[in-house]
């Protein structure tokens, strides 16, 4: 039971550090996070660079495909754009497995000491940014030092290594991985949870690569559930999403496992926190590589799981979707646009008011 509180309490403080480093990360970004999405183009490439970019800032590949979802639904996007930027968030998400295998966990209690001190002792938003952040990355460091001293006495039980036995079995791997991170919500927090039992020699490479790939699938589920209640193109970049990531783990799991896990070993020898974070990086760059060419058959095969025609825009909101509040920055900036955009329907409505009146003033 003891294990189980320092594990869940490990786990809470890594993924409030992580949050709330996203959140100082995504003011401090401010105007230019706001820039990095107004010159996303047609460009799929440019896409890609965005979707990775605002996901390295704001630390959640799953924010960054719910608030594309909501642009998408608030026809902000289009599907051609949205599959670029979802790819890239891919590659972006593996910034804090990065992070994490430096293993910096010394240096989390004055991170967090030079925060509070600042957000304390000033009175400037800027430095209050900037406080923000390194208090998420010592709180961050502080769970994954907390939840590996807990799995710590799992060395010794039997049970444990029973279980750790069992997932040798890639299939049970890719199912405890797509698991995990459903119920976390977080491929970060996943693999941060993996890079935990790794440091305490719990778990071989061989066991955490089918893991590594569930994850990818798991964090799909948050922008699936998102897309309830949307529009059709909205549904569709949440398939786009989950038919990307469940291809690239058949091809790794079927063709290119072997040679990327020799490679991974190969390139960090004896420090598998690292192997773990540079498979998942790895992992996701070559799936980039390999599926962007055939981006356009994502779109056609999300159109075909999604049929029909595109529903006609209503009355209502078109800049503004709750999924876009995921990210305040940008949300402050539609909130703009919308109020501009009732200004001229209002404007509108006063010019046909006035005509009306003067039509009957005429008939009289």
């Amino acid at each position: 039971m003891e294990i189980a509180f320092g594990v869940f309490g490990g786990l809470g403080l890594f993924l409030y550090g992580m949050n709330l480093m996203g959140m100082g990360l995504q003011k401090a970004a401010g105007e230019r996070l706001k820039k990095l999405i107004e010159v996303l183009t047609n460009n799929r490439l440019m896409g890609v660079l965005v979707g990775a970019l605002v996901t390295m800032i704001i630390q959640s590949s799953s924010a960054t495909t719910v608030m594309v979802i909501g642009f998408v639904n608030a026809g902000l996007m289009t599907l051609n754009q949205a599959v670029g930027v979802i790819m890239g968030a891919n590659v972006g998400t593996t910034i804090t497995a990065q992070l994490i295998a430096f293993n910096l966990t010394d240096f989390a209690p004055i991170a967090l000491g030079v925060g509070v001190g600042i957000w304390l002792f000033t009175s400037r938003k800027s430095a209050k940014d900037f406080a923000e952040i390194l208090i998420g990355f010592g709180l961050l460091f502080m769970g994954m030092d907390l939840m590996s001293n807990s799995l710590a006495p799992l060395s010794e039980n039997p049970a444990f290594k029973s279980i750790m036995i069992s997932l040798n079995d890639p299939f049970l791997g890719v199912l405890v991985g797509l698991g995990l991170t459903t119920i976390l919500q977080s491929s970060s927090a996943s693999i941060g949870l993996l890079q935990a039992l790794a440091r305490e020699g719990l778990i071989s490479l061989n066991i955490a690569f089918p893991i590594l790939f569930g994850d990818n699938i798991g964090t799909t589920t948050t922008a699936l559930l998102s897309s309830i209640g949307t529009n059709k193109t909205a549904k569709r970049a949440a398939i786009i999403h989950f038919l990307f990531n469940l291809i690239g783990t058949i091809i790794f799991m079927t063709l290119l496992r072997t040679p990327i896990q020799k490679a991974v070993l190969a390139l960090t020898p004896g420090n598998i926190q690292k192997q773990i974070a540079n498979a998942h990086t790895i992992f996701n760059i070559l799936n980039v590589i390999i599926q962007f060419p055939f981006a356009g058959l994502l779109v056609k095969a999300a159109n075909k799981l999604v049929p029909g025609d595109i529903e006609e825009e209503g009355v209502g909101l078109k800049f503004l979707d709750s999924r876009i509040i995921e990210t305040p920055s940008i949300a402050v900036g539609q909130v703009s646009k919308e109020v501009s955009r009732l200004g001229k329907v209002v404007e509108k409505n006063l010019e046909t008011s006035e005509g009306i009146q003067l039509a009957v003033a005429v008939n009289r």
